[in-house]
């Protein structure tokens, strides 16, 4: 009988201690990071890693995310995809199965924001890409998003760009052909290029292949080709390798970028090479203002640099979460119900006023938002030049 009272015993105090432990705890809402921490641009992991962790501490300050009248504690499960395709679809798959995070922000570049894209989409997870331009990224995916422009945007408005500004006819490129976001840009504007100037107005379409790092003989036929201005869409540490190379070379013309320049790495590493040049990209830090000049002062006061167009993007791609969780009404603790709300509710965000720009997304998840053409000013700023619209 005594033992037989002290088993009821037991089994009530672990019922109660149980009970206790679940109301004590309390809600919480993951959001996974998919960025390349290590790898070929850590720079880039650096500044994901680096907004989100700042838009975690507004949400702390605030004392949790509010959705439908009830707090939730957020966590960020931070993923290193190593900036490998292979290492960014482990990290997704993870994120979704294991951590059950409730959306995705990331990865950043197309080689891994499309495979990934991929993976949350089958598993019916949100995500979001910050910078990912690539239309592979969102096409046929209701649940993937980007915060950034699409490259066949982005390939005209350089095209356009370079025709007003200079007046050119002749054009040459250079780019990665086994990268996904280069060698589609460098398609797009190729195709825009030729449209304004007729077939065989691109004299010189060179590519070479990631971790390359001798440029000579492909910059050799572009200088030799007569092409007056060189195009080439490639990350901060490759820009300055070609860059210097080209001047090496003889080059003195002008040499045009894309959104993959605004690494603070880039003029870093390109020094007095890169100034007087212009790149598209989605902010400009210089001459900055409102929301978007807060931003760049907290960010510099703590982590020693001014942001880049990835920093600014991610923060924007936290914000875009934040409103859809908070948008979707309530959760209800039902992962596969809530991911599907969350996605419904992004679909819908109008007139979102981001630091990067007013966007509204498209069925495709694609955002219609202004690109911004930056000069690389004699110390080093990336100066606002002009701002072209869709």
């Amino acid at each position: 009988m005594r033992k037989s009272l002290l088993a009821v015993v037991m089994v009530l105090m672990l019922s109660l201690t149980l009970s206790t432990a679940s109301h004590s705890k309390d809600p919480v809402i993951r959001i996974g990071i998919n960025a390349p921490i290590t790898g070929d641009i850590p720079k880039v992991g650096e500044g994901t890693k680096f907004a989100a962790n700042m838009w975690l501490e507004d949400i702390k300050a605030a004392g949790g995310l509010k959705v439908g009248g009830k707090t939730y504690r957020v966590e960020l499960v931070i993923e290193d995809n190593e900036s490998k395709a292979e290492s960014a679809v482990k990290a997704a798959t993870k994120m979704i199965t294991v951590d059950e995070v409730l959306a995705i922000v990331g990865p950043q570049s197309s080689k891994q924001a499309v495979p990934a894209g991929e993976v949350a989409n089958n598993y019916k997870t949100p995500m979001i890409s910050p910078w990912s331009t690539n239309p592979d990224t969102t096409k046929d995916r209701p649940f993937v998003f980007r915060a950034c422009f699409l490259d066949p945007f982005q390939g005209p408005v350089v095209a356009n760009f370079i025709k007003d500004e200079f007046g050119y006819k002749k054009a040459a490129v250079l780019y990665d052909v086994a990268s996904d976001y280069p060698k589609g840009i460098a398609q797009f504007f190729k195709a825009s290029w030729e449209k304004l100037n007729g077939p065989g107005s691109v004299v010189a379409f060179e590519s070479f292949t990631t971790k390359d790092t001798d440029f000579s003989a492909q910059l050799t036929k572009i200088t030799n080709s007569g092409a007056e201005v060189l195009f080439t869409p490639q990350y901060y540490n490759e820009v300055a390798l070609i860059v210097q190379q080209a001047h090496q070379l003889g080059w003195k013309k002008p040499i045009i970028g894309s959104d993959s320049w605004g690494s603070a790495e880039t003029v870093k590493l390109c020094g007095k090479d890169c100034y007087g040049l212009f790149f598209s990209t989605h902010y400009a830090a210089a001459g900055a203002k409102g929301s978007t000049r807060d931003f760049i002062d907290r960010y510099t006061r703590k982590h020693g640099y001014v942001p880049d167009d990835v920093a600014a993007l991610t923060w924007d791609a936290m914000h875009i979460v934040q409103k859809a969780i908070q948008d979707s009404g309530k959760l209800s603790g039902d992962l596969k119900k809530d991911r599907q709300s969350i996605r419904n509710a992004m679909a819908k965000i109008q007139e979102f006023d981001g630091i990067t720009g007013k966007m509204t997304f498209t069925e495709e998840g694609d955002p219609i938002k202004c690109a911004v053409i930056v000069k690389i000013s004699d110390k080093g700023e990336f100066e606002f030049y002009k701002s072209v619209c869709p």
